[in-house]
């Protein structure tokens, strides 16, 4: 069948095994070469192949230590069903991505990273223990003292080296399902980051920027900072998509006019200089997953999500890269600004201290110029881009950005994992 990530490019043929058990995680692993996937929310081919194995059958919840937070599940649960179980018992996630249609398989996968970095870091820092299935068929039980090579190369390392089956990790304590959010509107880039730098002790923080605006306001942005209300209201309808994309919708939709259109009305709605008001966790970490199937509005083509991290001391290459994308006119209607904390010991883990930019482009061959071009700034400034969106990095970017990639080869040869665990991307980069 037909098989893509969330950014609908690119494109495979595959044949999908659906696993429900661990003996069908066995048979699929000794029958040949997968790519172990969840609910296919990474955006490029990292998560394509010729046999991929279906991982949301195992969607149980193991055991749960109310004293600690401390939660096991098999590695097909969503997110979304653990908010949907522990937030009405005073429970969050430790760190979440922008979606919440994610399992935590591949979580532990891609390591994700949230609002939260600079304070908590990625979601493997959360993660005390996992099950995992190498590629003899042994199940391991891997943590930072038992098999600590595999556990750091398994956090972050895409599913190329064993099948997660489970995960222990740690939820974090709230008294409310809501979120007391404060609006910053900043009419540069650099006074999006001295805002961050203003609020730097709040828990959460994120900037959306305007990749449309040029001249004196290149650069302008809302940057929201937020904590979890204290009001001890926890209980609320358990949310899902409130609307859907129906049809492919035509790839000129999404131009220069509309979204600058767009992003004007969305910048000036923002009344003051700073604003404060109460939300919803969803609302505040989840805003496109109220949109199903939003990835339909960028056209039959697909689209790419770059997302780039470059150190503190790359301030000037951030705005450069700005500039570029402005002037370059691709009409990038998600363009997402944070602030890292320093980095840990998972040997693929994307985030470094620093700032993060994410956004999308409709794919075609300007924009493809243009990554590769922005490719060279972030290498320049000793940056890297995010395994987890990619969908064209070269091996040679790749190599010189993952400074740990030899090490992590090494633990994939020590456990067997190469020519058994593999994906479209490893390919690409000539791996095996």
């Amino acid at each position: 069948m037909r098989v893509s990530g969330w950014g609908r490019y690119p494109v495979a043929e595959a044949e999908v095994i659906a696993a429900r058990s661990y003996e069908q995680v066995r048979s699929a692993v000794l029958g040949g070469a997968v790519t172990p996937r969840g609910l296919g929310r990474s955006y490029g081919d990292s998560a394509l192949g010729d046999r991929v194995l279906e991982l949301t059958g195992l969607d149980h919840f193991i055991a749960f230590d109310a004293a600690t937070g401390s939660l096991t599940c098999e590695a097909g649960v969503s997110l979304a069903e653990v908010l949907a179980a522990f937030v009405p018992r005073g429970w969050f996630l430790p760190v979440t991505p922008g979606t919440k249609y994610v399992t935590v398989g591949g979580a532990v996968a891609s390591d994700v990273h949230g609002k939260n970095h600079h304070k908590d870091g990625t979601f493997g820092d959360h993660v005390t223990s996992l099950r995992l299935m190498v590629a003899s068929g042994e199940v391991l039980d891997v943590s930072r003292e038992s098999h600590p090579e595999l556990f750091h190369a398994t956090c972050g390392g895409m599913g190329l080296t064993g099948v997660i089956l489970e995960v222990t990790f740690r939820l974090k304590r709230v008294r409310s399902r809501f979120v007391d959010e404060t609006v910053i509107k900043a009419p540069t880039l650099d006074a999006a980051i001295e805002a961050f730098d203003e609020h730097g002790s709040a828990t959460y923080s994120v900037g959306w920027i305007d990749l449309v605006a040029s001249g004196r306001r290149l650069g302008r942005s809302l940057v929201m900072v937020g904590e979890h209300a204290d009001d001890g209201n926890l209980a609320g309808r358990r949310g899902g998509p409130m609307a859907a994309v129906p049809l492919e919708m035509p790839g000129a939709l999404l131009n220069p006019l509309s979204v600058k259109a767009f992003n004007t009305l969305y910048y000036e709605r923002i009344r003051g200089t700073v604003t404060q008001h109460r939300v919803g966790y969803e609302p505040y970490f989840y805003p496109l997953d109220k949109l199903a199937d939003w990835n339909k509005l960028y056209g039959r083509a697909g689209f790419l999500q770059y997302q780039f991290a470059v150190p503190f001391s790359g301030r000037a290459a951030l705005q450069e890269a700005v500039r570029r994308i402005t002037e370059a006119r691709l009409a990038s209607p998600l363009a997402v600004l944070k602030v890292f904390g320093p980095a840990n010991d998972n040997l693929l883990s994307f985030p470094m201290a620093g700032y993060t930019l994410a956004l999308d482009f409709k794919v075609d061959d300007r924009a493809l110029r243009l990554c590769d071009e922005l490719d060279r700034l972030v290498l320049g400034a000793g940056g890297r881009v995010y395994l987890t969106k990619d969908a064209r990095m070269s091996a040679a970017t790749l190599r010189a950005s993952y400074p740990r990639l030899e090490e992590f080869e090494k633990v994939r040869r020590e456990y067997g994992a190469e020519g058994v665990f593999t994906s479209a991307q490893w390919k690409r980069w000539g791996l095996s």
